[in-house]
Order: C-alpha cells, then sequence, then structure tokens
C-alpha cells in the first residue's frame, strides 16, 4: 500500500466519522464510496491521458533530447496524478468510512440497565432522589462558578433514601458515571482514584430550555454520564459508608481514612510541582504560572481572570497545548543532543509520556504527543519528517482510540490550528522576509492559526473578537516567557521545590502584564462582534474558500520555482535570450477553469468570507420579527426583535444574564440594545444590568419609577454607567406610552408592576405578584383592558383579574402554576404556556407561538 492510499483510508475513517452528525449519514457515506469506485478511476485515466498528450505538445516545441526523458523527470505530479487508479481502493475506502460511523456507534456512551440514572422516575423527571453513593472518583475536584467543588464519580452502590421504587432501597449495585457537585471544603483533600460515599440529591439534566444557551444533558452524554448528584456532603470513613460495603464488594478495602486520602503518583507529582510555584506568588499570577506549564484542569484560575482571557481571544494561553510539549522535545534533544539516537529517542518518549499525564490527557496534548514521537522516530530512522501526514497519523491514531473526540471542541480547534501552522505559516514567512525571523513569526504565528480555527469558532460561538490577533501578536513575547519559565520552573520545582519557587518569582511581572492586557483588551468597545447563527452551509463554504487560497498558492509557488529551474537550465545550455523567451512563452499551461493572478487570491476571498458572514445575517436582522420569552428562575425577561432594533423587557440577576440573556443575543447577532425596559425594581449595578453593560450598549434605558429597595449602589451610579456607553436613561411614567419601534409600551400601574405591551395588533399584559386582595382591587377599577396574552408569575390568579383581562393565551414565567388558576384558564379554554414545561417561547406573526422544549400540549398557538 503506497502512501496515497494510506492517506485516503485515513481520510476516509475520519469522514465516516463525521459522516454521523445525520442519521443517514453512514448510508450516504457507503453510497458514495461505491460512485466514487465505479466513476473516479475513468476520470482519473482520461484525465491523466490528457495530460500526457498536453505535456507532449508543449515539449514537441523544446529542444530535442527534452523529448527523449520521462514524462515525469522534471515536473511534479498534481493531486489528481497522484490518487490511484484500483478501483478497489475507493471500495474499501467508503467501506471504512461506514465502518467507521457504526464504530462510533458502539463507542457511543449509553445507560446500561443498571445505570444510576435509571433510578430517577421516567415521567417527571425533574424530580430529586435522595440517595448515597458509593463509588470511585475519577477525576481532579476543580471549582465551578457557583463556588461548588466538582468531580467526576464512577458508581458502584448506591441506597435510596427516596425514590420511585417505594421505600428505602440499600445497597444496591448500580453502574454508570456521575457528575457530582459538593460544597467547597468537602472536596478539600479529594484526589482521583480515591473511593468514597456522597450523600446528596439525584436528578436528571434537561435539554437546554433557551435558545442559544448550554446543552448541559449533551454535554454530561458526551462525558459518558446520564445524570448528575448534588452533593452535602461526602463520607470519608469506612464505618460511616454505605452498609455491608465489604459483603457486596472486595474493594471495599480502598476506603481511605479521612486523614489517610492519598493522591496517585502523578497526582502528587503535580501537586508538588504546583504548589513550589504558588508558594511565593500571589494570586492570580500564580495559578496563571501554574495554568499556562501544566494547564487549566492542573490549578483553578480565578473565573475572572479566564473570561478576560476569552474575551480578549487568547484563552489557548490557559489551555494545555502543543506549545507545552514542543518546548519540552527541544529542551530534551538540545540537553540529550551529545548522546546517541537511540538515548535521545529514550529521554524524548519518557518527557513526553510524563508531560501527558500531568496535564491530564488532553486532545491536543495527546495530538502534540504523538507528533513528537513521530518526529523522535524519524530522528531515529534518519528520515525526513512530513508535517501534513504526522497530523493525519496522529488525528487517525487518536480517533481510533476515541472516536468520540470528533466532536470535542478541544480536539478540533487542536488539529485546525495545527493544519494552519503548518500550510499557512511557511508562505507569510515568505511574505516577510524582509523582517528578522524571530519577530516575523510573532506576527505570522497568530494569523496562520486564526485564519484556520476562525470559521469553526462562528460556527459554535456566533461571536468573532476583532483584537484577537492584535492582542496575540502583543501578547506573544510574554506568553513565550512564561511558557518557558514555566516549565522550567516546573521541571525544577519537581526536582527541588525551593529552586521552582525561585524561579516561578521572577516570572511574577511577566504573569502581572499578561493581565493586564487580557483585561484591557477584554474591556474595550467592541471586544466581541456577534455575527448570529452560522449554518452549515456557510461554515463549509468559509473552508473552501481557505483551501482555495491555500492551493492556489501552492500552485502559484510550484509555477514560480519550475520557471527558475528552467531559466537554470537553459543558462547552463547557452541560449540567446529571444529564443529562451520563445520557449518560456511555449511553455504555458493549459488550464480548465477561471484563473486568478496571485495578488488577486486573497482580496477575492477575504470579499468572499466576509460577505458569506455579512449578508445572511443582515437579511435575517432586516426582515425579523420576533418575540421570545426567555424561561428563566427570577424576573420575567422578554426579548422583542423589531427588523434591526432590538428591545430587552428586564434582564434577571447576572447569572440569567451570563447564562441566558447574552448567549442569546449573540445567537441572534445583536450587538446592542435598543431600548431596555426595567419593569421591575433592580438593584443598580448589583443586577443583571450591569453585567449586560459590560458587554453591550444600552443605547435608552426605560426605569420603573417605583421606589427602590434598600440594595448596594444607587441610580445615579447606574445612570452613570449608562451613559458611559452613550446611551440615555429616562423614568417610566404611569399611563404614558413609549414607542419601541412597532411595538408600544404603557405602564399601568409601577408598584405591581403592570405592564401593557401593544405588539402589532395584539395586546400583551405583564403582571406583577400580588395578594388576591390586590387582584380583585385592581380589577375593579377597570385600568385593566382586555388583553389577548397573560403574562404573568404562574402564582394564584383570581377569577375577577382573568374576567377583566379575558386572555386567549396565558405565559407563566415559572417552574409551576397554580393548579386553581390553571383549571380556571382551562375552563375558559385559554391556551396555557409556562417556562418550566416548555421552555422559552417564541412569537412571529406568520408562525404564532412556538415552544423550546417539545411537551404533549401546546406545540404551537395559532394566535
Amino acid at each position: 500500500m503506497n502512501q496515497a492510499t494510506g492517506v485516503i483510508f485515513c481520510l476516509a475513517y475520519i469522514l465516516g466519522l463525521i459522516s454521523t452528525a445525520v442519521p443517514w449519514g453512514r448510508y450516504a457515506i457507503l453510497a458514495l464510496g461505491i460512485a466514487v469506485a465505479i466513476a473516479l478511476p475513468k476520470l482519473l485515466r482520461k484525465y491523466t491521458k490528457n495530460s500526457v498528450q498536453v505535456t507532449k505538445k508543449r515539449r514537441s516545441r523544446q529542444k530535442e533530447n527534452a523529448l527523449e526523458a520521462p514524462l515525469d523527470a522534471r515536473e511534479e505530479l498534481s493531486l489528481l496524478e497522484i490518487l490511484p487508479r484500483g478501483k478497489w481502493v475507493w471500495a474499501v475506502a467508503g467501506l471504512v468510512a461506514f465502518l467507521a460511523s457504526v464504530y462510533f456507534a458502539v463507542r457511543s456512551p449509553q445507560p446500561a440497565i443498571d445505570d444510576i440514572s435509571k433510578l430517577i422516575p421516567a415521567v417527571g423527571n425533574t424530580q430529586e432522589v435522595a440517595v448515597t453513593v458509593r463509588g470511585r472518583v475519577v477525576s481532579t475536584p476543580r471549582l465551578t462558578r457557583s463556588g461548588r467543588s466538582q468531580f467526576w464519580l464512577e458508581t458502584d452502590l448506591v441506597s435510596e433514601i427516596n425514590g420511585g421504587e417505594g421505600g428505602v432501597v440499600v445497597n444496591r449495585p448500580v453502574s454508570g458515571k456521575l457528575y457530582v457537585t459538593v460544597p467547597l471544603l468537602q472536596a478539600t483533600g479529594l484526589y482521583a482514584d480515591n473511593t468514597i460515599a456522597v450523600v446528596g440529591s439525584l436528578y436528571k439534566p434537561q435539554p437546554p430550555s433557551n435558545p442559544g444557551a448550554f446543552d448541559f444533558q449533551a454535554y454530561l452524554a458526551r462525558e459518558g454520564a446520564f445524570a448528575g448528584l448534588k452533593g452535602r456532603q461526602i463520607d470519608w470513613k469506612r464505618e460511616n459508608a454505605i452498609a455491608d460495603v465489604n459483603r457486596v464488594n472486595s474493594q471495599a478495602a480502598a476506603f481511605w481514612e479521612s486523614s489517610g486520602m492519598q493522591p496517585s503518583k502523578i497526582q502528587a507529582m503535580r501537586q508538588r510541582i504546583v504548589r513550589s510555584q504558588l508558594s511565593q506568588l500571589n494570586v492570580p499570577e500564580g495559578p496563571l504560572i501554574s495554568a499556562i506549564a501544566l494547564g487549566k484542569q492542573a490549578v483553578d484560575l480565578p473565573y475572572n481572570i479566564r473570561d478576560s482571557f476569552v474575551q480578549a481571544g487568547v484563552a489557548h494561553a490557559i489551555a494545555a497545548s502543543g506549545t507545552q510539549v514542543s518546548m519540552v522535545l527541544a529542551l530534551v534533544l538540545a540537553l540529550t543532543r551529545r548522546f546517541s539516537k537511540q538515548l535521545q529517542f529514550s529521554f524524548g518518549v519518557g518527557a513526553l509520556f510524563l508531560l501527558v499525564g500531568l496535564t491530564g490527557f488532553e486532545a491536543s496534548v495527546c495530538r502534540a504527543a504523538l507528533m513528537g514521537f513521530g518526529t523522535l522516530f524519524a530522528l531515529v530512522l534518519n528520515r525526513q519528517v512530513k508535517p501534513l501526514g504526522l497530523l493525519l497519523i496522529a488525528a487517525t491514531i487518536l480517533l481510533v482510540v476515541n472516536p468520540l473526540w470528533i466532536w470535542d471542541l478541544g480536539f478540533q480547534l487542536s488539529f485546525l490550528a495545527t493544519l494552519g501552522l503548518i500550510v499557512t505559516t511557511p508562505p507569510l514567512m515568505a511574505k516577510l522576509d524582509w523582517m528578522p525571523p524571530a519577530i516575523a513569526s510573532i506576527v505570522v504565528v497568530p494569523i496562520a492559526a486564526s485564519i484556520w480555527v476562525l470559521p469553526l469558532l462562528l460556527y459554535v460561538f456566533s461571536v468573532v473578537s476583532p483584537y484577537s490577533i492584535l492582542v496575540n501578536i502583543i501578547a506573544a513575547p510574554l506568553l513565550w516567557i512564561l511558557s518557558i519559565g514555566g516549565m522550567v520552573s516546573a521541571l525544577a520545582g519537581l526536582i527541588f521545590p525551593p529552586a521552582g519557587s525561585v524561579l516561578a518569582q521572577l516570572l511574577d511581572y511577566p504573569a502581572k502584564g499578561l493581565i493586564a492586557i487580557a483585561q484591557y483588551f477584554s474591556q474595550l468597545p467592541g471586544n466581541s462582534v456577534a455575527v448570529g447563527q452560522v449554518s452549515v452551509f456557510q461554515l463549509i463554504a468559509l473552508y473552501s474558500l481557505i483551501c482555495w487560497v491555500w492551493i492556489g498558492g501552492r500552485k502559484k509557488k510550484e509555477e514560480g520555482r519550475r520557471k527558475k529551474e528552467e531559466g537554470r537550465r537553459k543558462k547552463e545550455e547557452g541560449r540567446r535570450k529571444k529564443e529562451e523567451g520563445r520557449e518560456k512563452k511555449g511553455k504555458s499551461r493549459v488550464v480548465s477553469g477561471p484563473s486568478f493572478s496571485s495578488a488577486w487570491i486573497l482580496p477575492l476571498a477575504l470579499v468572499a468570507g466576509i460577505s458569506i458572514i455579512v449578508l445572511p445575517a443582515w437579511h435575517v436582522q432586516a426582515s425579523l420579527f420576533q418575540v421570545t420569552l426567555l424561561a428563566t428562575s427570577g424576573d420575567p425577561v422578554l426579548v422583542i426583535q423589531d427588523r434591526g432594533k432590538v428591545a430587552l423587557i428586564n434582564s434577571g440577576d447576572e447569572n440569567t444574564v451570563r447564562f441566558t440573556v447574552l448567549p442569546f443575543l449573540q445567537k441572534q447577532g445583536v450587538n446592542s440594545v435598543n431600548f431596555a425596559i426595567a419593569t421591575h425594581s433592580h438593584l443598580g449595578l448589583s443586577s443583571g444590568w450591569g453585567k449586560l453593560l459590560e458587554r453591550l450598549p444600552i443605547k435608552t434605558f426605560y426605569d420603573n419609577p417605583a421606589p427602590k429597595q434598600i440594595h448596594r449602589g444607587s441610580n445615579q451610579e447606574f445612570i452613570t454607567a449608562v451613559q458611559s456607553r452613550q446611551g440615555v436613561y429616562f423614568p417610566l411614567e404611569t399611563n404614558s406610552t413609549v414607542d419601541l419601534g412597532s411595538t408600544r409600551l404603557q405602564l399601568v400601574n409601577a408598584e405591581i408592576p403592570v405592564v401593557e405591551f401593544l405588539v402589532g395588533n395584539r395586546t400583551w399584559l405583564l403582571v406583577g405578584e400580588m395578594t388576591p386582595e390586590a387582584q380583585k382591587k385592581l380589577a375593579a377599577t377597570g385600568t385593566l383592558k382586555p388583553a389577548q396574552v397573560l403574562w404573568w408569575s404562574g402564582k394564584a390568579l383570581t377569577a375577577e383579574l382573568l374576567g377583566a383581562v379575558g386572555p386567549q393565551v396565558a405565559i407563566a414565567s415559572a417552574d409551576e402554576i397554580d393548579p386553581e388558576t390553571a383549571a380556571q384558564l382551562r375552563q375558559s379554554k385559554t391556551q396555557i404556556f409556562w417556562t418550566g414545561r416548555d421552555g422559552a417561547l417564541q412569537w412571529t406573526p406568520a408562525g404564532g407561538f412556538k415552544t423550546t422544549l417539545e411537551s404533549e400540549e401546546n406545540q404551537t398557538s395559532f394566535l
């Protein structure tokens, strides 16, 4: 099997895994393989025959001895000429792709018969089941945003305190993986491979209830887990664990006393390094150095620092990547350059295994380690390394070991960035040959990597950071210092911790500088631009453009090299200039499509790429009229998109803004809020509005004039924050009308509050929480007008209020609604939605109401 055949089989395997994105993908890829096996060999033979004829005709105009040379003696074979002609190759490639899709299905996690998630009742799976679970910790505990500790637990026994099978169940054997969170102090001193018992509430994750929200259920499924455990306490001692453990499982001896929990050797080494680096440094400089050296899994970096790096476009700096691997391998080879190649190979492989273990077997590090192993192997055999082939082999091996990595974002970004460095860095360096190589590489490397990962980032996050390349160029010297210094201090700390502490202390100011750069650019206006939802077709089109530029540039480079070789040959033969020009003219190639000058390829691709993203987003924004009621646990939140203008009714708290409002607005391509209305008394800058202002400007803010509750901050502080982003602040006046584009708003009552919206020719009424007496009094005043849509908190509503409003549709921003109120609404044939069951609701004039979550009732509404 030659190299071309091996490449085809590897690509077929990867393509087969990608085909699992659609249910019928495996059959489509098999049919494609059969079709290619039938048609492509004939086309290739025909192309080769025509190519040979064209080459002979061209050479017939050259000197006589040129015709006597083999056709491939002076010309590189094109891609189509390299491809194999045998039908069996393409048929086997199709079969490999089909088997890859089957292999992916076999390896995809599925809950076993005794999986712990089966303890949760199938009906009403939002119910929490109180349990005590025993199992083995399979990850290092990490800190969550809520201040709890999180780890993965491989379960083996469970005792139910309550549940769906009637009464208490003790020592039931179970299997499966759990996503566990416990109070921070409970997990202190906990390490991977410890066996513990956790007391808490078992729950089943739900699909995302809001458009653009994080899919926690899918995330757990990718990790092989189908339930979570909200732990309250960890039983460390054997006698406090599940009763009769010794009889059920002989591994009960793995329980450690609370004073005897011990980490594994690799964890002890990691802990030794981190402690040596943190002993003389403050937070966040110390954790940052450890994260750069060992990856963010080795240490809990503060979330505000993580957010700054993400928003500035330098998140790769705090993740384990191939940079650490390449530095370690280069250091090992430099220190062992006087030894034999076999010893260099042994030291290099040992260092790679150690680094992969310390960083936690992340996909990017495993990729770099495999490529490093290939480089060492080529060193021993005195073979030249082909980076593209090495990258393809590394990808194939990793995907054979774990085919689920094909949909892992870290895996995808790692390989795309490496591909960009391999194929894009050389031509860019050639363009900047007038600069010193060290400075040119600082400029070229971020550009080369960003070009290849940007389309995928747009597809996943719908956001682009305009400053990312500039920030990476500015931060590159500091990153190199911190990376090299961090690895050296890690090695010294592993051998002699005080030495590692001294070396890490030298990196204090570079760490402060990198943090300052990330924080400065993350706070600049326009640090992130939302482009809206990018489709798969747009993603394919963008990568097609990138490949066109890459292949077009290679062709121009090959033609230039061929012309230089011909010029040297002509000079050696002593031809006259006039005759040389005539021969050069006769060597023009025949092409079968539009040809562009190399100077035009990049500008055309750039304009086309921007158009692919901008034009669809502009068209959607200019024509969309949509009302979205988000599923929130606190204040009700409504977003009105009116042909490019956005109105936001309420924001919720900071977590609601961070995890619900902002992701939705980003997926919709919203970069500013035209109108913001606070119908409830908010808490100044301590509420979600302050968090929203950090990311998006608010042009006009309307505030509820009702007396504010006691809170931190003041109205003046909030007004200043709005005006600092070129916005204006207005208090809402009772019974006055505010125009929000084609929507009109009227504040009926500021205290409750009661707000009326006129959306097109339909009236929406927002009613806040109030006592039954207040409802009767409000209905008796006659201030409530009939409304087609009633929006309330899900609490009890009186018959008087419902009679005054007479809604056709009732929407509750709540997990549950009052049963008596629901009965009254059903009796009056009012359609009922609530966010706890239906998720977010979206309304358009043409489609009516649509729910995010599926339910037996209320799929759509004509209203």
